[in-house]
C-alpha cells in the first residue's frame, strides 16, 4: 500500500483528510501519510507535516494529491512536482457521479456529490467542490478550480488556471479565459477575458 502525501496544508487540506480516509473504506492502493507546507499552516491538523513543498524529492511508494485552492499555485506546483517524479492520484469521493462518456485527467479532486456529465472533458489538477456541477460537453482545462454548489452548464469553456466562487452559475457555451476569477454568486452570461475578475448578476469585470 502506497503513502498519500496530500501537498498543502491550509483549510481545505482538513476536508480532503477525511474524505481520503472515508476513501481507505473502500480501497486498499493507498493511505494517508502527510502533508507538505513551506510554513507550517496545518499544525492544527491530526497528519503530520513531513517536509516543505519547495525542495520534497517524492518517493517510488508514493502518491500525492493537492489541496490547494489557488488555481496557479496549485497549477504550478503540480507541474513541478511531476517533473520531479510524482505520481498523482484522483481522489473522488464515492457520491461523485462521472458521465461514462466524460473524460478526466489526473491529479483531481470531486468532493461529496459533485457531478461531471457526460461529454465533459476535465483536465489535470482540477478540483470540484461539494455539489457542483460541470454540464454535458463542456470542458474545465488543468488546474482549474469550482467551488461548492457551482454549475457549469453545458458547452462552457473554462481555460486554464480558472476561479469559480461558490454559488456561481454559467450559462452554456461561455468561455472563461486563462486565470479569470469569478466572484461568489455570480452570474456569468457572457465570454470572460484572461486574468480578470467578474463578479455580479449579470457578472461584470471588477
Amino acid at each position: 500500500m502506497k503513502k498519500l502525501i496530500i501537498i498543502g496544508a491550509g483549510g481545505f487540506s482538513s476536508e480532503v483528510i477525511e474524505w481520503a480516509r472515508h476513501l481507505n473504506k473502500f480501497q486498499n492502493e493507498w493511505y494517508v501519510y502527510g502533508l507538505l507546507d513551506d510554513n507550517k499552516a496545518g499544525t492544527n491538523l491530526d497528519v503530520p507535516i513531513i517536509g516543505k513543498i519547495e525542495n520534497y524529492i517524492p518517493n517510488s511508494d508514493e502518491v500525492f494529491i493537492c489541496a490547494i485552492g489557488d488555481p496557479k499555485i496549485k497549477y504550478n506546483i503540480c507541474i513541478d512536482f511531476v517533473k520531479r517524479g510524482a505520481q498523482f492520484i484522483n481522489l473522488i469521493h464515492p457520491t461523485a457521479i462521472i458521465g461514462e462518456s466524460a473524460i478526466i485527467g489526473k491529479g483531481i479532486i470531486l468532493c461529496p456529490y459533485s457531478v461531471i456529465a457526460a461529454k465533459a472533458n476535465i483536465g489535470d489538477f482540477v478540483t470540484i467542490n461539494l455539489h457542483s456541477t460541470v454540464g454535458h460537453n463542456a470542458v474545465v482545462k488543468s488546474g482549474c478550480t469550482i467551488s461548492s454548489h457551482c454549475d457549469i452548464t453545458g458547452f462552457v469553456n473554462l481555460e486554464e488556471c480558472v476561479f469559480i466562487g461558490s454559488h456561481s452559475s454559467i450559462i452554456p457555451s461561455v468561455k472563461v479565459g486563462k486565470g479569470a476569477k469569478i466572484g461568489a454568486g455570480s452570474i456569468v452570461i457572457r465570454n470572460v477575458r484572461e486574468n480578470v475578475t467578474v463578479f455580479g448578476n449579470p457578472a461584470h469585470e471588477i
